[in-house]
């Protein structure tokens, strides 16, 4: 029998830094297992080749795809989660995206249990939690109600200044990305973000990102009642003989298992990885895997329909860190009504290096054939963009495990138009603006001989909640419906995946569980 915890948080991410740091102030016992070891601190954060080329930091493990062809998934397994490699755009999903939305092609969006209203004061715990820096009110689906921005909006680099004017003269409304980084560019003395080119893709040497590590983990390291053991990979979930109770929590080591309890287990692995611990824990009372009667876990995964959209010119771009600006004019459709099925946001990525785009294009074009300096002056001549839209999901998108326990992920894309007419939209845009622009259509690739460019970063779906136990494993407490002691707090609860960046509704949503919890405790 292992030591007894009040709680046991598995996985250290956004969601479960994040939940663990909110009940630590009730004085219950709380333990961290993290299968990852602590990011170690050194010159290789900030080098490109080590990060993109060499892949130093992502996990070495190999997962199958629908057609049992193996890929190694862009996630990372360390103290912190994925968190500490995001690019740190912390936006809240909109309202109508809490609503059941049609989409082109017949597909539609699923409604959520619960509304914007009963997240809106989550959202902004959240960004100040997370030191939100942004602007309400230039988005034209901002809600009016909601209150500013704990933070100003980051100020735009000289070339994003002028990309900023040439949208805006084409009549769209641009808007500035929200971030969660440190740094105050009216008084940057006071601050330790330098708005340096190694941000999104890299450990921050400076802390000055705004992550799981740094806001919710490092805080903990002197609380009494915390616990935070790394290189424990949780593989299995026992349950009481009726499988209404969680009874021991068995995890992996390099010295051989070892074993938990707690009154209240939290899973937050990642939406693959806690699927595939739910199915990993089939027992005689879930014989399909853990909570598993509705046939739900491990379904619905998603992963949001990404394009990389670059612009070349022929003179240098003057933006060392160009991610601060974004459009969402076209997150609903055309704004003049035109074509009124969603299309998504526009985004502007983080610098590119010589070795970041040799990385990125590795797939397709080994990097020993780009001469460096060559790669160097390209990407000093780039802008380059994200176009996101909608991920629907679809019950045949799943993560299914082998007779030896191997992650499959199987992934086809659903209809594609809308996501195709956004980047059009941006290319035909941009032709005013760069002499050359080229899109990386991600989705033209199958899963299985391409993974997208961010590929498992935006992951979510796999153990959505709802009202109806029949088709969702989470009730809209975030609790499995067929146990009474079992929580999840990362992106499986997603019913819907919306078009922006997963992190802050993660640790919104966080904060909820984390309320009601202690409510229940108390």
């Amino acid at each position: 029998m292992g030591r007894h915890y009040d709680i046991v948080v598995i996985g250290s991410g956004a969601g479960g830094a994040t939940f663990a740091n909110a009940m630590a102030r009730t004085g219950k016992s709380i333990l961290i297992l993290e299968r990852g070891p602590q990011l170690p601190i050194e010159p290789d954060n900030w080098n490109s080749k080590a990060v993109f080329i060499d892949k130093k930091y992502v996990a070495k493990e190999l997962w199958l795809d629908k057609n049992n062809k193996e890929f190694r998934p862009n996630t990372h397994y360390w103290l912190g989660g994925n968190t500490t490699f995001y690019g740190a755009a912390l936006m809240r999903m909109k309202r109508r995206d809490f609503d059941a939305v049609p989409h082109c092609g017949g597909g539609v969006s699923p409604a959520w249990p619960i509304s914007y209203d009963e997240m809106r004061g989550w959202y902004a715990q959240a960004e100040e939690r997370w030191q939100v820096h942004g602007e309400r009110g230039i988005d034209p689906f901002d809600e009016k109600d909601d209150p500013p921005y704990p933070y100003p909006a980051l100020t735009h680099d000289p070339g994003i200044v002028r990309l900023k004017d040439h949208f805006e003269s084409l009549g769209w409304r641009p808007s500035p990305l929200p971030l969660g980084v440190r740094r105050n560019d009216a008084a940057p003395v006071l601050d330790s973000c330098i708005r340096c080119s190694t941000c999104g893709g890299h450990p921050c040497l400076l802390r000055a990102k705004v992550d799981a590590r740094t806001t919710e983990i490092l805080p903990l390291w002197r609380a009494p009642n915390v616990t935070i053991l790394t290189e424990r990979k949780v593989v299995r979930l026992e349950t009481s003989a009726d499988g209404r109770r969680i009874t021991e929590v068995v995890a992996e080591t390099k010295d051989g298992p070892e074993r938990y309890r707690a009154d209240i287990v939290v899973c937050a692995a990642g939406a693959v990885n806690s699927a595939a611990l739910f199915l990993a824990s089939a027992n005689a009372a879930h014989p399909n895997g853990l909570a598993n009667g509705s046939d739900q876990v491990g379904r619905n995964y998603m992963f949001h329909m990404t394009s990389a959209v670059l612009s070349l010119s022929l003179e240098k771009f003057e933006a060392t860190f160009p991610k601060t600006l974004c459009v969402n004019d076209f997150y609903f459709g055309e704004p003049d009504g035109s074509y009124p099925f969603p299309m998504g946001q526009i985004q502007l990525l983080e610098y590119m290096s010589g070795d970041t785009l040799q990385g990125e294009i590795a797939n397709w074009l080994p990097s020993a054939l780009i001469p460096d300096a060559f790669a160097d002056a390209v990407a000093d001549r780039l802008v380059s963009f994200l176009a996101m839209s909608e991920d629907l999901p679809s019950s045949d998108n799943r993560v299914t495990l082998t007779r030896e326990g191997r992650i499959r992920l199987s992934y086809a894309w659903g209809d594609t138009s809308a996501h195709e007419r956004l980047v059009k939209r941006l290319e035909n845009a941009l032709c005013g603006f760069a002499r050359h622009t080229h899109s990386l259509l991600e989705h033209r690739y199958e899963v299985d001989s391409l993974l997208p460019l961010f590929g498992t970063a935006h992951q979510c779906g796999t153990l959505r909640f709802g009202a109806d136990p029949k088709s969702s494993v989470l009730d809209p407490d975030c609790k499995a419906h067929e146990l009474d002691n079992l929580y999840v707090v990362d992106s499986s609860f997603f019913p819907s995946s919306a078009a922006v960046n997963p992190t802050l509704t993660i640790v919104a949503n966080a904060l909820r569980v984390a309320a009601h919890l202690r409510e229940r405790l108390s």
